[in-house]
């Protein structure tokens, strides 16, 4: 029978016995010729490459081999080449399948291998890294960044991996850093409350790295607009029908002013004193200044401003003397109920508390003794002489000794100067020769460069300002009980209120607003406004609360950073020891003659009277950069995912809105904002 008919006949039965099976194969090899092999009938097996059905297939023969799915549909020809390539009669398909399957074991067992390597490897490093991070944990600090940079091949920039482990709120970040800059948070752990800045502080130092020798914004050294220049001083003007003191026998009394705090509130009472001492037509006795636990220094009105020309420029206004006529010196002013303390004024009390509750005690005691006085005179509502003579007072009137302006002129000289601190610079002039001339004739023409610029910063972070704004700076329970301790020695009625849980918690105090940017937020701003890494920085203030370890912080970013103490010799500071007000008033110069000024708190009485002054002689070309503390609590919140260019955009946004030229808003100082007309004339352009 021939395999066409077994064939047809199987298909019309549609079962394939084993028989006809056998009888097929017979066929098959029949027609093929003497097997190779006792078993190469599992080569031509017409197996299918789905399951079995019960409709037998067509001969071999008859199927195309492309159409197999299935090794072991091969043609006659394939058969033998199979064959020769697995080494002839002695391979067979039985073989072939258990080395495919060997094979494949093999391969899984090597991938599983290789993953679990990779799993192990991975977890074996992080802990690693955070058992280093354990040990390096100080009682100082509840958070430690451990940044590892790869370099990679396919671009300039290394890929930096940023692990932020706080122990104390058990949080572990991972931020990557990549070319292109893009920042992605890789994961987080539970929410920490501390606020980190490892994250931003590297993310600042590349874009500072990358913008080194791009061009800063222009809005960063000059007034953002020109209305700024028409506003003038005119607050040494007096009206023509100005009216001046009156005689001795015409005087109400004597005024005496004892000033607390440092020196810019002592400066606040000073203006204070002579605007109310004009209202009530009395004489005013040199102020004198309270020895303060804080401040502890005991300089009096003459060891920091010029006693003569300050009585001389305001002769014309009130009436100023030394001391109290012998007749009135042995008066005890307690006993005769002459004193007024802070508490018996209400703060910013009106013209009116003082006609109506003071001037008839100064009357009948000829002399009243002011303790304290701090900010205890409204500015709205105030007759407009009495306001001119505020910013007179102020702006003019007040002059520094010649040993402070001798001083403060030097940190301005050496900050604009050649000195090696600032790094290689380009002689000042550039030399060239004339070509007009020849030989010996020849001499060389200096073209000058532009003086440095500085940037000044008042860092309003030292320990009296910490301690007394009840906020968290990240320091953990160490950095909790010294500054509970230190309110309980010098602010004890803030303590017992804290004691009584009468205020708000650290998290409320920073997203109100109210706690001071600390140092790094400051300059993370300063960075995402555009100063260059190169820019020159005078640091004012006292003792920064943190120390060296923030300066190295600082100084990662802007290595130009430098203090009073850096500028001046131990022989010039010398006569400063022991006397922060006299300290203080050379950051009040390095500040207010700065080409760009940044405040780091708003409440900030130095920021205030620098700002006011800049704005009052500055002419529209000494900008202030005023943060909203309270918008960039907002926006650090977000310092663990945001990404830097959208970083970038909201700070220069706010600051950029608090840049606006306007007049001095109602029941502001004007101190501070000294663009009204009791201050300034507007001119038109």
């Amino acid at each position: 029978m021939s395999a066409d008919k077994l064939w047809s006949n199987s298909q019309q039965s549609g079962l394939s016995s084993p028989t006809t099976r056998s009888r097929q194969n017979a066929a098959f090899r029949t027609q093929a010729g003497p097997p190779p092999s006792p078993r190469s009938d599992l080569l031509s097996r017409p197996h299918s490459p789905v399951p079995r059905s019960p409709r037998a297939l067509p001969p071999e023969t008859s199927l195309p081999e492309s159409g197999r799915g299935s090794p072991r549909f091969i043609s006659l020809s394939s058969q033998s080449a199979f064959q020769q390539f697995t080494g002839g009669n002695t391979f067979s398909m039985k073989g072939r399948g258990r080395i495919l399957k060997r094979g494949g074991t093999v391969f899984f067992v090597t991938l599983f291998l290789w993953f679990a390597l990779n799993w192990w490897y991975l977890s074996s490093f992080q802990q690693s890294a955070l058992q280093s991070l354990e040990n390096l944990e100080t009682p100082q600090a509840d958070s430690v960044s451990l940044t590892i940079l790869i370099w990679n091949s396919s671009c300039a920039l290394p890929e930096t991996y940023i692990f932020t482990y706080c122990n104390k709120h058990t949080t572990l970040s991972i931020a990557t850093l990549k070319c292109p800059f893009v920042v992605r948070q890789v994961g987080v752990v539970n929410r920490s409350s501390a606020v980190l800045y490892e994250r931003m502080l590297a993310l600042a130092a590349h874009e500072l790295a990358e913008n080194e020798f791009k061009p800063e914004p222009d809005v960063l050294w000059e007034e953002p607009t020109q209305n700024a220049i028409t506003w003038l001083p005119c607050a040494n003007q007096r009206a023509e029908d100005h009216i001046p003191p009156p005689p001795l026998e015409h005087m109400t009394g004597y005024i005496m002013i004892n000033a607390n705090g440092g020196l810019n509130q002592q400066r606040v009472a000073i203006c204070n004193g002579v605007a109310v001492t004009r209202l009530l037509n009395a004489s005013l006795v040199l102020p004198r200044f309270l020895f303060n636990s804080v401040w502890r220094d005991s300089s009096q009105f003459g060891d920091i401003y010029d006693e003569a020309y300050f009585m001389n420029h305001l002769k014309e206004d009130v009436r100023i003397v030394k001391e109290l006529p012998l007749e009135l010196q042995s008066l005890d002013l307690e006993a005769i109920e002459a004193v007024v303390t802070e508490i018996d004024v209400p703060k910013e009390a009106k013209p009116s508390f003082y006609l109506k509750h003071i001037l008839p005690l100064l009357m009948e005691k000829q002399v009243v003794l002011f303790e304290g006085f701090g900010n205890r005179l409204a500015f709205d509502p105030v007759p407009f002489d009495i306001q001119r003579l505020r910013c007179r007072c102020n702006f003019h009137a007040l002059k520094f000794v010649p040993k402070l302006l001798e001083l403060g002129g030097l940190i301005v000289e050496r900050m604009r100067d050649k000195h090696p601190r600032w790094g290689p610079n380009d002689d000042d002039f550039d030399a060239e020769e004339n070509p007009h001339l020849s030989g010996t004739e020849r001499i060389p023409i200096r073209s000058a460069k532009p003086v440095p610029k500085y940037l000044a910063v008042h860092m309003r972070f030292e320990m009296d300002m910490v301690a007394y704004s009840l906020c968290e700076f990240g320091g953990g329970e160490t950095e909790k009980k010294e500054l509970q301790a230190y309110r309980a020695l010098h602010f004890p009625i803030l303590a017992k209120l804290e004691q009584d849980g009468r205020l708000g918690t650290a998290d409320v105090q920073r997203e109100l607003g109210h706690c001071p940017l600390m140092p790094e937020e400051s300059f993370l701003m300063l960075a995402a406004l555009g100063f260059r890494r190169g820019t020159r920085i005078l640091l004012a203030g006292a003792h920064m609360y943190g120390g060296e370890k923030k300066m190295t912080i600082l100084k990662n970013l802007y290595p130009n950073i430098v203090t009073k103490e850096e500028l001046l010799t131990p022989e010039e500071l010398e006569p400063l020891r022991n006397h922060s007000s006299q300290l203080a008033v050379l950051d009040y110069l390095g500040c207010a003659m700065a080409d760009a000024f940044a405040m780091t708190d708003s409440g900030s009485q130095l920021s205030s009277l620098v700002s006011g002054h800049r704005i009052y002689h500055g002419s529209g070309h000494r900008p202030t950069i005023r943060p909203n503390k309270k918008r960039l609590a907002a926006i650090f919140e977000h310092n663990a995912t945001i990404e830097w260019s959208h970083f970038e955009n909201r700070i220069r946004k706010m600051v950029a809105e608090t840049k606006r030229i306007a007049a001095r808003p109602i029941s502001r100082s004007v101190y501070r904002h000294p663009r009204c007309l009791e201050c300034m004339c507007k001119h038109e352009v």
